[in-house]
């Protein structure tokens, strides 16, 4: 993980709601102290979250993979360093994730999108002109996205895509409340703008 991983341990945030199953707290404090099971229902837990962030991250599933194991190894390595403070534990995991993700593209790895999986032939078909419309919009909206920064791309995609408060995007990412906020105010008036053109 990158150098910001030395004090990844601890995040500061809005109280707790998404691991408010009441089993996380426990299983992180079974897996603190060495207990396999624990780690194991965390990673089942999480998972699915953490591989959809960094398909969107990096856009592909190979990095992807890659990638999400490599956030359950540091989670492994480093989860004795976990403090409970306000923030749920799965923003730490996020925020192991994101640095994991921006080490990627420090390497000189670009974000890499693959073809759009095969549709399933039992949905609905659609006309050839309905079909151009929803593709067109599609990647209309994609390129919209595509044009924000990539900060501003992160905070839409931890707000609006994983639910996370403006406090625990400004954890997973290391900036400040207001930072997020004015982030996400010149994401969303970009986007308007594009969309009034």
């Amino acid at each position: 993980m990158s150098g910001q991983d030395g004090n990844a341990a601890v995040i500061d945030g809005p109280a707790p709601k998404r691991d408010a199953v009441p089993d996380v707290r426990r299983l992180v404090e079974r897996a603190q102290r060495g207990d396999r099971a624990a780690f194991e229902q965390l990673y089942l837990i999480h998972f699915d979250r953490i591989y959809s962030y960094l398909q969107l991250s990096v856009g592909n599933r190979h990095d992807a993979e890659d990638l999400t194991n490599q956030t359950f190894i540091k989670m492994l390595e480093s989860i004795h360093r976990f403090v409970w403070r306000h923030a749920p534990f799965s923003a730490w995991l996020f925020r192991i994730a994101h640095n994991l993700a921006m080490d990627h593209f420090r390497a000189g790895r670009r974000w890499q999108p693959e073809e759009s999986p095969p549709e399933d032939p039992d949905s609905l078909e659609l006309s050839a002109e309905d079909e151009a419309f929803h593709t067109m919009g599609r990647e209309s909206m994609l390129g919209m996205i595509a044009s924000l920064s990539a900060d501003q791309q992160q905070v839409l995609t931890l707000k609006f895509v994983f639910d996370f408060s403006n406090a625990e995007v400004a954890a997973i990412l290391a900036k400040t409340e207001g930072a997020i906020k004015s982030l996400q105010h010149r994401a969303l008036a970009s986007l308007q703008r594009q969309l009034t053109r």
